[in-house]
């Protein structure tokens, strides 16, 4: 076999989206642009804030501007900025020596499971779950272990309480949720918080909470809980691809609580993985992002189309939950078998996503990071969709 064998189930594993993405570029060149309806991916459509722009060309005209290598984790006047901000936000005390800038989301998981992990310890997480998290878990050598949630896809604090074990390193949390929307609330996160600090006394050995929130900012009518709040032994992890709509640009970072165990520790490890995986993150847009704290894209927009959406398809006849936070909906298959489902709707040209791709069989993803148009031009076929299976 020409690929190594470790890697044929990852690109098995991958191979379910990117075959929508392709399948999208195919039917957009048989049917025309608008004519395929979109849903299949979670890239940010919504101009990113005018002072974005501004910003980087009074950057390009400096010529103070950096565009050299910097330390490990990153420039140390923007990981100043992004304490800074932080503390005006969480009030925990974070110095910049405990923020690592990365290559978006991504690359901050990346680091900071490969700084945590021993080979074949256990990452806990909720399912449904982003559909990355079996390949960041593949990087770093551990094993990916999922827990069921509720039915209105929350915390099951007695599933993972049975879930953990003395191979458990890592629990790892998405709030606002991808693929679902769900907003953890900060009653449900205490509850983990405790689970998480008696199982860390049982087995005499440190379980680390990850929260992964590049959605934080997209929320409507809900407050995010800070997870630094309930839990002291927690990395916090975004990215700005969503708030500033700057998915391309690969820019994040990761923000350890100054209380966490061996926290100077593992923001030097955070760092050294940082080198491993892409030595640094982007410069130009490092310098960006630092001066950009607190700034985020229209997220009235966002509301807007979750309105649309969810009241076209609730009319046709789906059912789902409205989500609190992130562009996805999550809506029930009317079939068990949500594979077959979405390739029904992809006879009326709608591009979805199964929801067994993110842990979450019988239900499949819709992302509304696409234009007004396109979700209420699509709800005819939606609603054919659902009745050639009635």
């Amino acid at each position: 076999m020409p690929i190594a064998d470790k890697m044929v189930k990852m690109v098995e594993s991958a191979s379910m989206i990117r075959k929508m993405f392709e399948e999208g570029i195919r039917m957009r060149e048989k049917y025309g642009a608008d004519n395929v309806f979109d849903f299949s991916l979670g890239n940010p459509d919504v101009p990113p804030p005018t002072i974005v722009k501004q910003t980087l060309l009074e950057l390009i005209d400096d010529k103070a501007t950096s565009h050299g290598y910097m330390p490990n984790p990153g420039y140390p006047h923007v990981r100043k900025a992004v304490a800074e901000y932080l503390n005006k936000e969480y009030h925990v005390g974070i110095t910049s020596d405990l923020i690592v800038m990365t290559a978006g989301a991504a690359g901050a998981l990346n680091d900071i499971l490969r700084a945590l992990l021993n080979p074949g310890e256990d990452i806990l997480t909720p399912a449904p779950y982003f559909v990355g998290y079996n390949q960041y878990a593949f990087v770093a050598g551990a094993n990916l272990k999922t827990i069921a949630t509720l039915e209105n896809f929350h915390l099951d604090l007695d599933a993972i309480a049975a879930g953990i074990t003395k191979n458990t390193r890592v629990m790892l949390i998405n709030s606002p949720n991808n693929p679902t929307g769900a907003v953890y609330n900060k009653e449900e996160l205490s509850g983990l918080a405790k689970l998480l600090e008696a199982a860390s006394q049982k087995f005499g050995k440190r379980i680390y909470l990850i929260s992964d929130e590049p959605y934080r900012k997209i929320a409507y009518d809900v407050q995010v809980p800070c997870v630094f709040d309930v839990y002291p032994h927690t990395i916090v992890l975004t990215s700005y691809s969503k708030e500033l709509s700057l998915a391309g640009e690969r820019i994040g970072y990761l923000a350890i609580h100054p209380d966490a165990e061996d926290a100077d520790l593992i923001a030097g490890a955070a760092g050294v993985a940082n080198t491993m995986m892409y030595v640094n993150a982007p410069a130009l847009f490092q310098q960006v992002v630092g001066k950009l704290q607190g700034v985020t894209v229209d997220i009235e927009i966002y509301r807007k189309r979750r309105d649309i959406f969810c009241e076209g398809l609730k009319e046709a006849g789906y059912e789902l939950d409205i989500p609190k936070g992130a562009f996805y909906l999550f809506p029930k298959s009317p079939i068990e078998d949500d594979v077959k489902f979405v390739k029904l709707l992809s006879e009326q040209n709608i591009l979805a996503v199964p929801g067994a791709a993110f842990g979450g069989p019988g239900h499949f993803r819709l992302s509304y990071a696409v234009p007004d148009k396109t979700i209420k031009n699509s709800l005819d076929g939606f609603k054919k969709a659902l009745n050639s299976v009635k």
